[in-house]
């Protein structure tokens, strides 16, 4: 049985962290609405980490960062599992994450996780994922 986590309005570290461990228990998550997740901090602040994040490396060598939303979010989960071992890496394979809401996930109910919530954060200032992606250079 796979869970489904609604993304829109999750702050994006609290949400990877919750995942991660979850997925070392060995659950099966599906994360909708990807690029609805929330960053928190300054606009300018943090698009320029991403920016830093992005442009690291080389094209032969990388280290690579993706651009899309879903995609961010999947690598920011993979940085809070151990991925490079067995465990973690069986771990990672139990989470997919999705733009927007599939087919097969419409009509179907979801998990919202309110310690994860925006609305917890006192600081006003975020930026979705979408936002980031756009900035980046994703077209999705």
């Amino acid at each position: 049985m796979v869970t489904i986590i609604d993304g829109e309005g999750l702050l994006l570290g609290r949400l990877a962290s919750n995942v991660a461990r979850r997925l070392l228990d060995g659950e099966e998550i599906a994360i909708v609405n990807a690029e609805k997740t929330v960053i928190s901090g300054s606009r300018a602040r943090v698009l320029s980490n991403y920016n830093v994040k992005r442009q690291r490396g080389s094209r032969e060598g990388g280290p690579f960062f993706p651009r899309r939303p879903d995609q961010i979010l999947k690598r920011t989960i993979r940085g809070m599992l151990p991925y490079k071992r067995q465990r973690g890496s069986e771990a990672l394979k139990n989470v997919r994450t999705y733009v927007g809401v599939p087919v097969e996930f419409q009509g179907k109910v979801m998990e919202t996780i309110s310690d994860v919530h925006m609305s917890t954060l006192n600081n006003p200032q975020h930026v979705t994922l979408g936002a980031v992606s756009s900035f980046l250079g994703a077209k999705y």
